[in-house]
This record gives structure tokens, C-alpha cells and sequence, in this order.
């Protein structure tokens, strides 16, 4: 399926210089694609080089005359920068002339754009994001990371089935395994949102395995893990810091003497196939879910290879028409509620 991603190339920490490559290098990867980069033309067709002779029709440039900055309020996005590359990325999928949108920039403002451009799918209260976290298996889809600090029992019902649909999608299983993230695995432990949660999954029709607890999204014991949005973002931060605190470590001790440096020599292969493994890049591109229309969110940071892994996420997404899918399920679940 041929699919049309619009590129907001003016957001995150290194704005053009990243978004731009990788979308070049994106369409080489997948002839059915096409782009549109969204953001200042004076700025971005000067680092098109051969690309437009290249591409022909599959790229082209949509002017925006303002952008969002990283730290900029919600209100401010919302109001006063109407031609913001991020609100014509969100407007181009609104009006069918692409299928999805991907962004590095503001998670705040982004999130705000895009449920107000595109509105909430019917059943959906609240859009949440989601996101992939490596584990021993393969990887683990986690929600809500952020979006949604207080929730109440019936928004993690509908996080289950947003992640639900999209492991479904982008990893073409048809019923993935959930669970509710909590501190214990008896069904009684928990707050009274979570207990209730958990009730609601059992009898919503997903493949609810229960109660799950932090250690369990790293075994990779179910499809998706759900949680609030505060417990989500915790979770994620905590992770990273480890991982960096791990990898800090590790390089301490190898440059430790001659005997830990001729160590790290011998053990370099295995370094280097465990960072492969782990690379938080190949993970980059959280999903806005709940909306009528496609949404990833890169991290801010990324760079041109990690930032292609969101591309690719949305262009699955799309392909896949995830909207439409979880529009469906909600549907069924309203009908077998009535």
C-alpha cells in the first residue's frame, strides 16, 4: 500500500540536519513511499541536493512559516503559531493528503495539536502514547508514557485496546497478550483504579493474562504492558537512567588497567552484537494513539538513523490502518456493553 508521510523537519534538538537525511534515506528503503517535508523552504531545499530529480513526485516541500520550540507552552502552539510545521504536518493528515505525520518536536504541544486537529476516535477519551522497550524475547509495547497522569479504570481499558491494535498491527499477530501493570500479580493488590481496571479487562474481550509487575516488561512476558501515564513515565525515565548508569559502568571498568582494556579487546564482539541488540534507536517513535489520523513522536534527540525507525513505525501504522482498526474494536466493545 502506497502511503504518504508528512514530516514536521523543523522539530527536536537538531531540527533539518536529521529529519531531512532521513527521510531521503527512508525512500530509498521503501519505493511505496512517499513524503512531504514540512517547514521552511528556504531552509530545507537547500539540503535537498538531486533528491527532488531523485524521488520526482514521491517528495515534495510544504511550506511552514513558523516552528515550534522545544520548551514552548501549550497555549502558545495551540493559538498564535497556526502555520507551525507541526500543526500543517497534523493538518495534512486531517485533510487526507497524507496518512500519517511524524515529529521530533514538543510532546506537549504535538499531542494538543493533534488531538485538536484531528480529533479523538469515537469511545476514546483520551489519546495516550505508546512505545516499544526491548526485551529478553523481543520487545514489550508499553501506554500510557505520559500523556495521562490521572486516569480512571475505563482509560485503561481503552489503552489496552489502543496497544492491543497496534501490536496487532505493526507485528501482524491477532490477539496479543496484555497486561495491567500493578505491584503484585493477585488480582486484589493495587488501588481501587487498578483493581477496577482489571476487572474491565477481564471481561472486555482482549487477551488479558492479569496482573503484571515492573520486572515482567523486561522478561517480555506479555505483548503489552498498560499503565497510567505517570506510572508509564516513571517506569521509561527510570530505564533509561539504568541503562546509561549500566553502560557509564561498564566503560569504567574496561578502561580500569591494561589486563580490563586487553579484556574489552577480547570482548568487543559481544559488546558490540549486545549494543545492536539494545539500541535504543532501533526502538525510537512513539505512537499518539486514539486519533483520527496516524501520529509518531520521535524522540527529541534522535538522530538520522533512529529518527528513520520512526518513519518506518508510521508508515506501518498507516499501511496497517490502525485508526480504523481500534475504531472497531471500540465500537464492538460499546456494542456488547449496550
Amino acid at each position: 500500500m502506497a502511503v504518504i508521510l508528512a514530516i514536521d523537519c523543523m522539530g527536536g534538538d537538531h531540527g533539518p540536519t536529521v529529519t531531512v537525511p532521513a527521510a531521503l534515506d527512508f525512500l530509498r528503503r521503501d519505493p511505496d513511499c512517499s513524503v512531504i517535508l514540512v517547514g521552511l523552504q528556504e531552509v530545507l531545499l537547500p539540503l535537498l541536493g538531486r533528491a527532488q530529480a531523485e524521488f520526482g513526485a514521491r517528495l515534495r516541500v510544504a511550506h511552514a512559516s513558523e516552528m515550534i520550540e522545544m520548551d514552548e507552552p501549550i497555549a502558545s502552539a495551540l493559538r498564535t503559531k497556526k502555520d507551525s510545521s507541526m500543526r500543517v504536518a497534523a493538518d495534512l493528515v486531517k485533510s487526507g493528503e497524507a496518512q500519517a505525520a511524524v515529529s521530533a518536536g514538543n510532546t506537549a504541544a504535538l499531542m494538543a495539536i493533534s488531538r485538536f486537529v484531528l480529533k479523538t476516535l469515537p469511545g476514546i477519551d483520551r489519546p495516550a502514547i505508546a512505545s516499544i522497550v526491548p526485551t529478553l524475547n523481543r520487545y514489550t509495547y508499553v501506554l500510557d508514557l505520559g500523556a495521562n497522569v490521572d486516569c480512571q479504570p475505563e482509560h485503561l481499558l481503552q489503552f489496552a485496546i489502543m496497544g492491543a491494535m497496534l501490536f496487532s498491527a505493526l507485528e501482524h499477530k491477532e490477539r496479543p497478550s496484555v497486561g495491567l501493570l500493578n505491584i503484585g500479580q493477585e488480582a486484589i493488590k493495587g488501588n481501587e483504579a487498578v483493581k477496577r481496571a482489571g476487572e474491565l479487562l477481564r471481561s472486555g474481550g482482549l487477551n488479558f493474562y492479569g496482573n503484571v509487575e515492573g520486572d515482567d516488561i523486561y522478561k517480555g512476558t506479555v505483548d503489552v504492558v498498560v499503565c497510567d501515564g505517570f506510572v508509564g513515565n516513571v517506569a521509561l525515565k527510570a530505564s533509561e537512567g539504568l541503562a546509561h548508569m549500566i553502560s557509564a559502568a561498564l566503560r569504567e571498568e574496561f578502561k580500569r588497567n591494561l589486563l580490563t582494556r586487553l579484556a574489552a579487546l577480547m570482548a568487543l564482539p559481544v559488546l558490540n552484537s549486545f549494543k545492536r541488540r539494545f539500541d535504543p534507536r532501533r526502538y525510537n517513535g512513539g505512537s499518539l494513539l486514539g486519533l483520527k489520523g496516524v501520529v509518531v513522536k520521535s524522540h527529541g534527540s534522535a538522530d538520522a538513523f533512529a529518527f528513520g525507525y520512526a518513519l518506518e513505525r508510521a508508515a506501518e501504522a498507516a499501511r496497517n490502518n490502525l485508526p480504523e482498526r481500534i475504531a472497531v474494536r471500540m465500537a464492538q466493545l460499546s456494542g456488547a456493553a449496550t
